[in-house]
């Protein structure tokens, strides 16, 4: 799927989602709000100027077990989509399945953090049952195609790189490792049509030392994870494979 497909579809759904909520407490007037927030925030991203809002005023979510609070301030948040990747030893009976880095595409979503955050925590459920983007660069002369944040992928075993320079856009790039991780709560999205092994921790990552690029980022935030989780064991599996989870991210510099 295209990004623009998604991040249009992704908005969309979550408006549908909100409605019986919505209806039943506030009546259709509050949902009339919401669709003109979305209209609002699809024509700021068509113009480049959806990164333009006041930032202090968004609150990072909270784990049932609370990470560490940010040192830093916000500058950036996104909707993450993509793959947790594992290993397994097929030759050990016993073996279980091993981390082996993530690959996401990020869209950006950090004026509707500010701005409609009960929305935001509806996007990456919403997001895993969409399909995974790909051909991003196939959309970059589409007006949606400022929606795209950039990329998530790994360095090695432990470092996380996040690319957030985009024809259109440059909002930096850093590489982090994880300093704390809390368990997902338990309402949290399993895997696609909430099936699967569980949604991956919420993290803190700090940005690693000794990566020779230029850091723009001291602090990303992993949070409202959706997916994600390997089974419990090897069996069956293959010696590399992948879960989809989606998840908001958070970037404090």
């Amino acid at each position: 799927m295209r990004p623009s497909c998604l991040l249009t579809s992704l908005l969309l759904a979550a408006l549908t989602s909100a409605s019986p909520i919505a209806t039943d407490s506030r009546g259709s007037s509050h949902l009339a709000k919401k669709g003109e927030k979305f209209i609002d925030y699809g024509r700021r991203i068509s113009a480049g100027t959806c990164g333009k809002c006041d930032l202090s005023k968004a609150v990072l979510p909270q784990a049932p077990i609370p990470l560490p609070p940010p040192t830093g301030s916000l500058s950036h948040v996104v909707i993450g989509r993509g793959t947790q990747n594992y290993t397994c030893d097929t030759s050990n009976a016993t073996a279980v399945p091993v981390a082996a880095g993530a690959v996401a595409t990020l869209f950006n979503v950090t004026c509707l953090a500010v701005e409609s955050p009960d929305l935001v925590a509806r996007l990456p459920n919403i997001a895993l049952d969409l399909p995974i983007p790909y051909d991003v660069q196939d959309d970059s002369d589409a007006p949606s195609y400022y929606g795209l944040s950039g990329y998530h992928y790994f360095l090695d075993g432990t470092t996380a790189f996040f690319n957030l320079d985009t024809e259109k856009h440059s909002f930096g790039e850093g590489a982090f490792r994880k300093a704390n991780a809390s368990d997902a709560p338990k309402t949290a999205m399993v895997g696609p049509k909430n099936k699967g092994n569980g949604a991956v921790p919420w993290l803190l990552l700090k940005a690693a030392q000794g990566y020779g690029g230029v850091q723009a980022y001291s602090e990303v935030y992993r949070v409202g994870t959706a997916g994600g989780s390997p089974p419990k064991t090897c069996v069956g599996q293959k010696s590399k494979f992948e879960i989809q989870y989606a998840t908001e991210y958070w970037f404090y510099v």
